[in-house]
């Protein structure tokens, strides 16, 4: 495999302080694939994207599918992201989007979202996954600047029509009384769209029930080689074992190689995010920060921050950054975070803060996700770019990729032109540096 990161980002380190894995037992991994099998369909990759997939392929569709996972189910970043099962996926304005796609495109793209909700919505009902969601009135936006308040209120009435919902501003002299206090808050728009989960009891959840409906599930099982049939098909091998299948799914995301296949080198950015989660606060604690709200929240920086407050009354507060990923950067990372959390909650300055952990999010240089068909290869499909919000996009993509593999399904527009790739190679890892450098400077103008 050639990643473009430190051999330490893809390794236990960076997920070792999870506060999710201390929310439920993970199951034993299963076994590894050995020797030579068959399947119809091949999925590389144990996120919700190739999870996703290989439920609906073995529940809706019959199929025989199976699926390599090279660590454990939800071992990336579909079992330690911060559980915002919200809207977004492309990190381009609406304006943007209707000049690439056109107005009906942008209309496809709004009703993409919301049935994203619906999906995520529907597995967790009628596959009875417990995975502690709460918060179904949505999200807040909260205005870091005023000027990000005054933007906000020009944005709220064209969110409403576009996705035919009822958007609320609250002002900065509402804010305590809504639970959303901070000192550097000047208001917010709440949008009632989406929910929060525990992640990883979301994962293992929907391994469950692809396993149920007949889907065969080999983790610690790394693809090192992918070779094209002679008579069709693919090839895979991982470790001892090998898979011969007609059809092949790629749902390896920010955790992608260069060079599995060739074609993925380059078109995709990963960018690392981090978490910490506070222990559960009193009652006290919380009143005198003045935040009690159980909403989903972020702020309007480019470099944005995420935050909540669970339904056990932990926090939890998380941020992008970093363009290292060695034991050294990932500890610089911790204290930037400690730091940030405090300054956007000072009354909680003293509240211990004993997980902490980051992972890999996928970025596409048009700042748009991909489902689609990789490269000239026949029927092999891929998805990725999910740019942070991948709880609910990449489960609906898992669905799509599914419908691509047994019709003709055709991903929406915004999802579907085929990504460029990035300059500057396998040393793209730059372009963070440089945006990350821009993005905070205009964070503070």
């Amino acid at each position: 495999m050639k990643r473009i990161f430190e051999d330490n980002a893809y390794g236990d380190a960076p997920v070792a302080g999870c506060y999710w894995d201390t929310t439920v037992a993970r199951p034993p991994r299963g076994p590894a694939l050995e020797g030579s099998v068959s399947a119809d369909v091949a999925i590389v990759g144990g996120g919700y994207t190739g999870l996703s997939a290989a439920l609906h392929l073995a529940a809706d569709h019959g199929v025989d599918v199976a699926l390599l996972e090279a660590n454990g189910i939800g071992w990336g970043a579909s079992g330690r992201n911060g559980g915002f099962a919200c809207i977004g996926g492309a990190k381009v304005s609406d304006a943007v989007l209707a000049s690439r796609f056109g107005t009906e495109g942008l209309d496809e793209w709004h009703r993409v979202q919301k049935a994203s909700a619906d999906l995520v919505a529907d597995l967790l009902e009628r596959h009875a996954i417990e995975a502690d969601a709460h918060s179904r009135a949505g999200e807040v936006v909260m205005a870091h600047r005023a000027s990000d308040m005054a933007a906000l209120r020009a944005e709220a009435p064209v969110l409403g029509r576009s996705y035919g919902v009822e958007v609320d501003l609250i002002e900065r002299t509402d804010l305590v009384s809504e639970g959303l206090a901070g000192p550097q808050f000047h208001g917010a728009m709440r949008f009632p769209l989406g929910f929060a989960l525990n992640p990883l009891k979301y994962a293992l959840g929907l391994a469950r029930g692809a396993r149920k409906a007949g889907a065969r599930i080999h983790e610690q099982s790394a693809v090192t080689r992918i070779e094209r049939g002679r008579q069709g098909g693919y090839v895979l091998h991982a470790g001892t074992g090998r898979i011969e299948a007609k059809r092949l799914i790629l749902a390896t995301n920010g955790y992608s190689s260069e060079d599995l296949p060739d074609w993925m080198c380059a078109r995709y950015l990963p960018a690392q995010s981090c978490v910490l989660v506070t222990r559960p606060l009193a009652a006290a604690e919380i009143g005198a920060q003045g935040w009690s709200s159980d909403h989903m929240a972020y702020d309007t920086r480019r470099l944005l921050h995420y935050f909540r407050l669970m339904p056990n009354r932990r926090f939890l507060f998380g941020m992008r950054g970093g363009v290292r990923a060695t034991p050294a950067a990932h500890a610089a990372l911790q204290a930037r975070i400690r730091a940030d959390f405090e300054a956007m909650f000072p009354a909680w300055a003293g509240v211990e803060t004993p997980s902490f952990w980051s992972g890999l999010v996928c970025l596409a240089r048009s700042s748009t996700p991909y489902v689609g068909r990789i490269g000239d290869w026949q029927n092999a499909w891929t998805g990725f770019g999910w740019h942070g919000n991948g709880v609910l996009l990449a489960s609906y993509a898992g669905k799509l990729l599914a419908a691509m593999a047994v019709t003709k399904a055709q991903a929406p527009a915004v999802m579907a032109a085929s990504p460029r790739r990035f300059p500057l190679g396998s040393w793209r890892r730059g372009l963070l540096a440089a945006a990350y450098g821009w993005y905070g400077l205009r964070d503070w103008w």
